[in-house]
């Protein structure tokens, strides 16, 4: 992470995305600005928001739809990202062609 912050701007962030407890706690003591808890249960969830406490934003990604978004945000993390957003969007073609004439 210390080269990662050497080649950025003081204004950009580092995001870490991690899968369990044990990641939280490798991103937390490399110093992450932003933990993405990616596909964890809200239980997990909330062990992870106290493990980080407040040492980085916590956000929630993956498995994240209508049916338990109201549970997620009891869960103490300060982002929730909702991929089906784009998922579902249709893809339009805006590409411009340029013909020598």
């Amino acid at each position: 992470m210390t080269r990662a912050r050497e080649a950025i701007s003081h204004l950009f962030k580092i995001e870490v995305e991690v899968s369990d407890l044990a990641g939280v706690r490798e991103a937390l003591s490399a110093g992450a600005d932003v933990i993405m808890l990616d596909n964890m249960e809200a239980d997990g969830i909330r062990a992870a928001v106290a493990l980080i406490a407040g040492r980085a934003l916590v956000e929630i990604s993956g498995g994240v739809g209508a049916g338990n978004f109201a549970a997620l945000l009891d869960t103490g993390a300060d982002i929730v990202s909702v991929g089906a957003l784009t998922h579902a969007a249709r893809s339009m073609d805006i590409s411009l062609r340029i013909i020598a004439t």
